[in-house]
């Protein structure tokens, strides 16, 4: 069947954050009830969800994946990645302290290493699990590689990316989108991605030199204002440089980076092909933007009304006694953790949703596709989730 034309539209999205609400705040209350360990369920409630109301062509998506997948990956963290991260610390402190600083030296490297190492492979193992848990026409996606090669490239190839001040590293994240989507499949099909670095340079180059202009002119601006106003105009440059580069640090090049990220996502996505699907990414800076104040806002909002609760119920009233504040009643920091992790929490969950929606929203494919040939995936399924794409807190989209 052809998708993708002009009278249809080969991804929508019809779920209402009305319906996710409830969802969301059941699994916050068992999470605290939990100390935290329903998260795991209420992820896959949350995706379950998001997942049967996005549509592709004519079948909805189906999430499969399960709480305790999820929660074997957690354990699969703390077992291979944080104990022996923590161990080797002491063994490097130790090493310090008896003077064998060359050491000491080479083992922090070889953590720095092995940190790169370590998000690559959960970068990898992360989409490979959820194209496995992602079901459509009951078909799933996935990949015959475990992503050991995918961890030692990622950890080359980011660190030369950072070669010549930082000017390769469009082509690092180009080269690795690539080489990471060329490694999946869905049902019969293999990805193919082929995107091009170029391209994005100017843009990068924009987000690079932002802070860069701003330190020129704002040095500028401070010779000429104390050669001409002599230690008052000096005062007043120093006060109009300072501002000038704290808005090009926060707003200028936070603009940048986004127009960058934008016009990334469009070629990673726009050179993507399955079989004789093509896909499309439409999201321009200004979609981005309006994403990006729409979650801040949100978490703004949230914090807002934790303290006027706060306030209202007196914890957020500073003691007139200053020793008090050294040793603050237990009570008291449990009702302040419980008013702010409750909004936060919701919070949370309703970002996610702004960001699937706006993912999907700007999704697109053309070309055909024979459901007949579709067969499916036999690639192997984890049998774990991606606890170390959450660990390293890398899990948006």
């Amino acid at each position: 069947m052809g998708i993708g034309t002009q009278d249809e539209t080969a991804f929508s999205f019809d779920g209402d954050w009305r319906e996710l609400a409830p969802i969301l705040f059941t699994n916050l209350m068992l999470s605290i009830v939990t100390l935290g360990f329903y998260r795991f369920w209420g992820i896959t409630r949350e995706r379950r969800y998001l997942w049967s109301k996005t549509r592709f062509i004519d079948d909805r998506l189906e999430w499969t994946g399960t709480g305790k997948e999820l929660f074997l990956g957690f354990l699969l963290v703390i077992a291979i990645l944080f104990v022996p991260l923590f161990l080797l610390q002491f063994v490097a402190q130790a090493l310090i302290l008896r003077g064998h600083t060359a050491f000491a030296g080479v083992l922090f490297l070889s953590l720095y290493l092995v940190f790169f190492y370590v998000a690559g492979l959960a970068i990898f193992r992360g989409l490979r699990y959820r194209l496995s848990r992602t079901h459509w026409h009951g078909i799933r996606g996935g990949s015959d590689d475990p992503g050991f090669g995918y961890g030692w490239s990622y950890t080359w190839k980011t660190i030369v990316g950072s070669f010549v001040l930082g000017l390769l590293i469009p082509w690092s994240m180009t080269s690795l989108w690539s080489e990471r989507w060329n490694r999946m499949s869905f049902g019969p099909h293999n990805f193919e991605s082929s995107p091009e670095w170029g391209g994005l340079m100017r843009r990068f180059l924009l987000c690079y030199l932002a802070p860069v202009a701003a330190l020129i002119i704002a040095i500028a601006i401070v010779v000429a204002g104390a050669a001409s106003g002599g230690s008052s105009g000096g005062m007043a440059g120093g006060a109009l440089a300072v501002v000038l580069v704290l808005g090009s640090i926060y707003i200028v090049l936070p603009i940048m980076a986004l127009a960058y990220y934008a016009a990334f996502f469009r070629e990673m996505i726009g050179t993507l092909r399955l079989s004789t699907l093509n896909f499309h990414f439409s999201a321009r800076t200004k979609d981005w933007l309006v994403l990006m104040l729409g979650n801040i806002g949100l978490y703004v909002l949230v914090f807002a009304l934790a303290l006027a609760v706060a306030s209202m119920l007196g914890v957020a009233t500073l003691p007139k006694d200053p020793q008090a504040l050294a040793h603050p009643p237990i009570a008291t920091l449990a009702i302040i953790g419980l008013i702010v992790a409750i909004p936060l929490g919701l919070v949370g969950g309703f970002v996610r949703y702004r960001n699937w929606h706006f993912f999907i929203r700007h999704l697109e494919a053309g070309g055909e596709i024979d459901l007949a040939s579709l067969t499916q995936s036999s690639t192997p399924e984890p049998r774990q989730g991606e606890g170390l794409l959450d660990a390293l807190d890398m899990g948006g989209f």
